[in-house]
């Protein structure tokens, strides 16, 4: 499987409609960003089963912003629609592998009742 190209439009859609997502916010004139990219490329074929999608920070500016991207290359990953990882800098295979096991181990009925729990105390 290869990388998804997400826009504004669909953004909500995919990362709420599947079980995994890692989005990848990159610019073409980011030297750190076109570095991650075949690392991120190989882990989309290596992980058929978890959408790869890439964010163009330049096409897509109010998004960026909307997420709270600061710098780039910027990862966020989500599980079940939930932020479950955001974090800025270009990771080596072995990392973003271990990203991977650690988020497909989540146990998402506990991290559900958190964010219950949390919303419940908000709103208290």
């Amino acid at each position: 499987m290869t990388t998804t190209n997400l826009t504004a439009a669909d953004f909500e859609s995919t990362v709420s409609g599947q079980d995994i997502v890692l989005v990848d916010f990159w610019a073409g004139w980011c030297g750190p960003c076109r570095a991650f990219a075949p690392t991120f490329e190989k882990s989309a074929q290596a992980h058929p089963d978890i959408v790869h999608a890439k964010v163009d920070t330049q096409a897509e500016q109010e998004l960026a912003a909307a997420v709270g991207i600061q710098s780039i290359p910027t990862i966020m990953a989500f599980r079940e629609g939930v932020l479950v990882y955001a974090q800025p800098g270009a990771l080596p295979p072995a990392a973003l592998e271990n990203l991977i096991t650690q988020i497909k181990a989540l146990d998402m009925t506990a991290v559900h009742a958190e964010l219950a729990e949390q919303k419940a105390s908000a709103n208290a």
